[in-house]
């Protein structure tokens, strides 16, 4: 196994997460590589969810500021220069969720702090988040990325992101400012001195000596126009300007709000939309897909599935048509 550590030199949203795109599609079957980077004032959704719904969009953008969609699923998080990301970009065989984790805890320990995974994607200091995570899987390879809270501007989390009342109450608190911490409250860690810690974190966790790659020999002209493609006002905004909801609901996999059209006159569902903080995207577009073209008198059958794949699908049907 060949490890590799690339930290990025800028702070472009886009550039950062096409940089993110092409390391997932071009990394050797025998290699894992630890990305690390920053990006200025922007908020990240996930893919399948609408930015009107998750962020004050209009005070963003006035502010200079970016909303990116990144590929992955999970919710709404906030980025600014004091909040650093990390991306683990493994092949299949030696994907590890846990032993990913291991490395931020490691190197937040070298600080003298202890942590804890809570639920599936995130880490806690002293009870409270200071690391959202969401996983896909690609082909050959695997990507766990998430955000290291250090000394970001939690008035700003406020200002920008709009979080449903249920999810605070689901983790018992009354502000996204009283769920979250700065590590840089409790210990003397920056978005600069914890970057060596967790390069060492990661060889030793993985055993080896890892190859420090320079940010520039992956900023291809390829990944610098994918990186306009991705600040694209058609790929963030389009489909969700006129998105209304007629369904919504929250689940223990995420929350949720579909938009459906119907064809009165072949009595079918003719066009849907699905709003999520699911971490599971494929399984969104696979309900998407069952519902596109459905028959209004009759629910679509959920397919022989794995149990969470098909939980999801079966809530997502069942909002449809047992709301009607």
């Amino acid at each position: 196994m060949k490890l590799n550590i690339i930290v990025s030199d800028q702070q472009n949203p886009y550039v950062n997460l096409a940089v993110e795109q092409a390391l997932v599609r071009n990394t050797p079957s025998d290699t894992v590589v630890m990305y690390l980077w920053r990006n200025r004032r922007t908020v990240v959704i996930g893919f399948n969810q609408n930015p009107y719904s998750e962020c004050d969009v209009d005070s963003l953008l006035a502010d200079g500021g970016h909303l990116m969609r990144r590929m992955t699923g999970g919710g709404a998080v906030y980025h600014d220069s004091g909040n650093l990301n990390f991306s683990f970009v493994v092949p299949r065989q030696y994907y590890d969720v846990p032993r990913q984790f291991s490395v931020i805890q490691k190197a937040v320990a070298s600080f003298g702090l202890n942590t804890e995974i809570s639920g599936r994607n995130d880490l806690l200091c002293e009870g409270r988040k200071f690391s959202g995570n969401a996983f896909s899987t690609g082909k050959n390879n695997c990507l766990h990325h998430g955000t290291i809270l250090i000394k970001t501007d939690t008035a700003e989390i406020q200002r920008y992101l709009r979080v449903k009342p249920t999810k605070l109450q689901k983790h018992g608190v009354s502000s996204v400012s009283s769920r979250v911490v700065n590590l840089s409250e409790i210990a003397d860690i920056t978005a600069d001195n914890i970057i060596q810690p967790l390069m060492d974190a990661f060889q030793q966790v993985y055993g080896a000596k890892a190859e420090i790659k320079p940010f520039a020999d992956v900023c291809t002209d390829e990944v610098m126009s994918h990186g306009r493609a991705l600040a694209d006002d058609t790929f963030l905004f389009a489909k969700w300007r006129n998105f209304r909801t007629k369904f919504s609901g929250s689940f223990s996999w995420g929350e949720v709000e579909i938009g459906v059209e119907t064809d009165e006159a072949r009595h079918c569902i003719s066009q849907v939309e699905i709003a999520t903080d699911c971490l599971r995207p494929d399984t969104i577009e696979q309900a998407r897909q069952l519902l596109q073209g459905a028959q209004l008198s009759q629910a679509p059958q959920i397919p022989d599935t794995d149990t969470e794949n098909a939980t999801i699908l079966r809530d997502i049907v069942a909002l449809v048509y047992d709301s009607e």
